[in-house]
């Protein structure tokens, strides 16, 4: 969720430029047909599944991004701590309206300057958390991220796709690799080779997502100085990142990313789309919304990075993503609700998302496999789940497993913290009388 936080200010554009300026490389993929596309093109009545025989080029090749984009912490307007001391007059503010989303740029970093059409305007992406009616809170960057991530794999398997292939990744609580096995692709017609390499791939993106909601619980910090625990199992984190899935795969698809320039562009196309389609509401209305569910789902009084600033937590990795919506019940004995009550008039229909286990015949977990190894740095952490789901190494298949072993250790601190600070406010209270 939070890496680190996101600023936004009218004076870092020249640095904005200038970051833009040495961001990843220009990309492209060049369809090189074959002779069977060939004479599917000259044929009289043309075969079109066969002109989908093609070999990809690429000039150079696609990057994997390194990191992922500084993002937004659960709530609105939260305390910061910087270490022990609280920065004063300080709210860190990171709600925004749909119509302030801004364009799409591959593995943007911490900044972006990207045009939003070919003949459009420059502008950062100005990520941030809005809710839907349809998909609840939503957090850009994660549905970026998981996008940027499937097509960068998309272009590596689908080139050797049925071969043996080993591709690694960045390293976050130590090595990780995609493993891909040897599998017959023979009863696969062109087309359907190409869409089982963007179902491998969007499914293998959205397990990195997954792996990531876990190291950040186990310690990983993309800054050294800011702890991200506040940030694991957030509740919109993963259906955002399934949502950016989903997208990915729509433009791979679609023959929308063949360039970085090319994708960009259809990235913000989609994605704007995206959003309008899951009925977003007012920046005002979402502020509100946070309002309500504060000290329910996260807690305005702690400062951040402090981990029990959140206190909702989303613990059910898998390929099947339910969002989480604002009950009516909480909204209507709240002091805001005449601000929100417009929202409930009818009933909210939660989109729930779901990635394919099986394409055309081909069952992807058996074949395709993220595996993890635990760096020495980070092995205390693990002390609370069993060596042997984790010591050798661990892939998606434990993730849910790993996962249930940390809700239940949350939920132990948290009892232990509420007790402490319940401790704490009694003895601020005997002083003061």
């Amino acid at each position: 969720m939070m890496g680190r936080i996101y600023m936004r200010s009218g004076g870092v554009a020249a640095l904005i430029l200038l970051l833009a300026a040495c961001s990843s490389n220009d990309w492209q993929v060049r369809a090189l047909p074959s002779d069977i596309a060939i004479g599917a093109a000259l044929d009289n009545e043309p075969d079109l599944d066969l002109l989908h025989e093609i070999n990809l080029q690429e000039l150079p090749l696609v990057p994997i991004p390194k990191a992922v984009r500084p993002c937004c912490a659960f709530g609105n307007a939260q305390k910061v701590k910087v270490g022990p001391v609280p920065v004063p007059f300080f709210r860190y503010a990171n709600t925004l309206a749909v119509d302030k989303v801004g364009p799409h740029a591959f593995e943007a970093g911490t900044f972006s300057f990207q045009k939003d059409a070919p003949n459009g305007s420059r502008g950062t992406e100005n990520n941030g958390l809005m809710y839907t009616l349809r998909g609840g809170f939503i957090d850009l960057a994660h549905v970026r991220d998981t996008a940027d991530n499937a097509i960068a794999l998309f272009y590596r398997i689908y080139p050797q796709l049925g071969q043996q292939q080993t591709i690694k990744l960045p390293d976050e609580i130590g090595p990780r690799v995609i493993e891909l096995s040897e599998f017959d692709l023979s009863h696969l017609t062109p087309r359907q080779r190409w869409e089982t390499a963007a179902a491998i791939s969007v499914r293998l993106a959205y397990f990195m997502a997954e792996a990531h909601e876990i190291a950040q619980w186990h310690g990983y910090r993309s800054w050294a100085p800011w702890s991200e625990t506040v940030s694991a199992y957030s509740p919109e984190d993963l259906y955002s990142n399934m949502l950016g899935a989903k997208i990915a795969l729509a433009l791979i698809n679609n023959n929308l990313a063949m360039s970085k320039d090319l994708y960009n562009q259809h990235m913000t196309q989609w994605f704007a789309a995206t959003l309008n389609w899951l009925e977003p509401v007012s920046i005002e209305q979402t502020n509100a919304l946070f309002d309500v569910i504060d000290g329910h789902w996260w807690d305005s009084n702690q400062p951040l990075p402090s981990k029990f600033m959140l206190l909702k937590r989303h613990y059910q990795l898998s390929d099947l993503q339910a969002p989480y919506l604002v009950p009516q019940s909480l909204a209507q004995n709240h002091e805001k609700w005449n601000e929100v009550a417009a929202l409930f008039a009818s009933t909210q229909q939660a989109h729930n998302l779901s990635l394919s286990r099986i394409i055309h015949g081909v069952e992807i977990d058996s074949i395709a496999t993220q595996k993890l190894i635990v760096a020495d740095k980070f092995k205390q952490s693990f002390k609370h789940i069993p060596a042997e789901l984790w010591q050798d190494g661990f892939t998606q298949a434990d993730f849910y497993q790993i996962s249930e072993y940390n809700q239940a250790q949350d939920e132990l601190e948290l009892q232990l913290f509420q007790q402490s600070e319940t401790v704490e406010k009694a003895l601020a209270s005997k002083e003061q009388t």
